[in-house]
């Protein structure tokens, strides 16, 4: 059995409809699009999703940093004035 990680679900033919309104009514929380009764997809606001995004962004962007602090070991001091 699948979980419904929304307060808010529909079917896929009840989101045909008329999406705008249930955009509308969902007040900005993700909404479950129910296919025979199981979440295929989820409907978030454009801003969640980006959100979303960064934070992804930034999660690897830290794993990269702390690869990077491994190599440090590896490092040569170069003076500014030999550049």
């Amino acid at each position: 059995m699948n979980s419904v990680l929304a307060n808010c679900s529909v079917s896929i033919s009840e989101l045909k409809k008329n999406p705008s309104t249930l955009i509308d009514q969902a007040d900005g929380e993700p909404i479950a699009i129910l296919n025979h009764n199981k979440p295929t997809a989820y409907l978030i606001p454009a801003e969640t999703y980006e959100e979303l995004m960064e934070k992804m962004e930034d999660y690897q962007l830290g794993i990269i940093v702390t690869e990077r602090q491994n190599e440090k070991i590896a490092a040569i001091d170069v003076a500014i004035d030999d550049l």
